[in-house]
């Protein structure tokens, strides 16, 4: 039997036995009514973890994005800053205005995923009859296309200074932030202590079949649960894909370093590659993701 080592993307990552084991035991109710005794344990553990006081489980990572700036940029004319490489920005087909009407300025991210806090500072506006209102900054970590870097959070504790002083909202597209949380070797809590709103990936390297969770304040989260219904995203008996993020916040996290060990291992196999066609910088390979540029000449991207 042929057997395919599929690196795309870690999204392709499958339940493991004991995920398929919790969703035949999960007790369920209706999640839309706030029934569903396997979704309320998924969010209370979430929100525990990231010492916040709500969570809100979700589909998927772009909705749990779009839920969160439209419940924290409740009002017409609101505005949010975020990485002009961001995930939001670049990949989630626009949803903030497509959607929601909400207007956004990009900052320039540099390669570790951060952003200048004197650009930041430029772009905040101050309350003009002219200009939209700047309401919220988004960061994401760890950040997908700046090589999966690792934003520390001594950054956000500047940048959050900056955002209270100016009564902006900060959010953390934190999709990848358990593997964040492994590099660094310091707890999600403490990486998100100074975000008011975070979303994370359940379907990634936890390896469940769907969903993201949104942690945040109380009222926050409730705006949030109201926002999932009219984008299509409360779920009925859904306890039985709740019962795998459970499994994996208990025991998928530390498992992460192998990951980005493996990574390391095929970045440096790559850099060994004769001719030049196919390189890679080994100072970016942090976490799970590694970047190989070819030589168009020899090996085009579609062939690789």
């Amino acid at each position: 039997m042929k057997r395919i080592i599929d690196l795309r993307s870690d999204t392709v990552t499958k339940p493991s036995d004991e995920m398929k084991q919790a969703t035949l035991a999960a007790e369920l109710g209706d999640d839309v009514y706030g029934e569903d005794p396997t979704v309320k344990e998924l969010e209370k553990l979430s929100a525990n973890m990231f010492g916040k006081e709500a969570a809100v489980f979700v589909p998927s990572g772009t909705m749990a994005n779009l839920a969160s700036v439209m419940s924290h940029c409740w009002n017409r004319g609101e505005e949010i800053l975020l990485g002009d490489q961001s995930h939001i920005h670049k990949f989630e087909q626009g949803g903030i205005s497509q959607l929601a009407g909400i207007y956004h300025s990009t900052l320039t991210n540099i390669d570790d995923g951060t952003f200048s806090l004197t650009e930041l500072q430029s772009k905040i506006r101050k309350e003009n009859i002219h200009c939209p209102r700047s309401k919220l900054v988004c960061i994401e970590n760890t950040h997908n296309w700046c090589y999966g870097s690792v934003i520390e959070p001594d950054f956000v504790d500047k940048l959050e200074q900056i955002a209270k002083s100016n009564n902006l909202k900060v959010h953390c597209d934190g999709a990848r932030i358990f593997n964040a949380s492994v590099y660094l070797k310091t707890p999600v809590s403490r990486l998100t202590e100074k975000c008011d709103s975070v979303a994370f990936c359940l379907s990634k390297g936890l390896c469940c079949p769907l969903g993201s969770v949104v942690v945040g304040e109380k009222e926050f989260a409730e705006r949030v649960r109201r926002m999932r219904k009219v984008l299509g995203g409360g779920m009925r008996q859904v306890g039985y894909v709740a019962a795998t993020g459970i499994v994996a916040l208990n025991t998928m996290i530390d498992r992460l370093e192998d990951d980005h060990r493996h990574a390391a291992m095929i970045a440096k196999a790559f850099e060994g590659c004769e001719n030049g066609a196919i390189k890679v910088d080994l100072n970016r390979v942090k976490t799970n993701i590694v970047f190989v540029d070819t030589d168009p000449e020899v090996i085009t991207s579609d062939q690789m």
